[in-house]
């Protein structure tokens, strides 16, 4: 079985209002990740993705690039023990 990891993500830029968070959510079930994703008052996102080492490290490629209207400037990626997330959902 495969290691599983978790990565506790900050997206910074222009990422809120460009469907961000809906593109992730569709990249995460694609790969089969768990965990979830959220906007913060500050107007960056903030996710968790967990999974097998090659998909999750596939998401935060996709972080870097982002939905086709965002502008990503900086991604925080702090690794963590997994926890045991659900399926990915978008919170409110």
């Amino acid at each position: 079985m495969a290691r599983m990891v978790r990565a506790h993500v900050v997206v910074h830029g222009r990422v809120q209002g460009v469907s961000y968070r809906a593109y992730a959510q569709q990249q995460a079930v694609r790969l089969g990740l768990r965990g979830w994703i959220r906007n913060l008052r500050d107007g960056t996102v903030e996710a968790v993705f967990e999974g097998s080492k090659d998909p999750v490290e596939s998401i935060l490629a996709w972080c870097h690039r982002g939905s086709p209207l965002a502008q990503v400037t900086r991604v925080v990626v702090e690794w963590e023990d997994p926890d045991g997330e659900g399926p990915f959902q978008v919170r409110r």
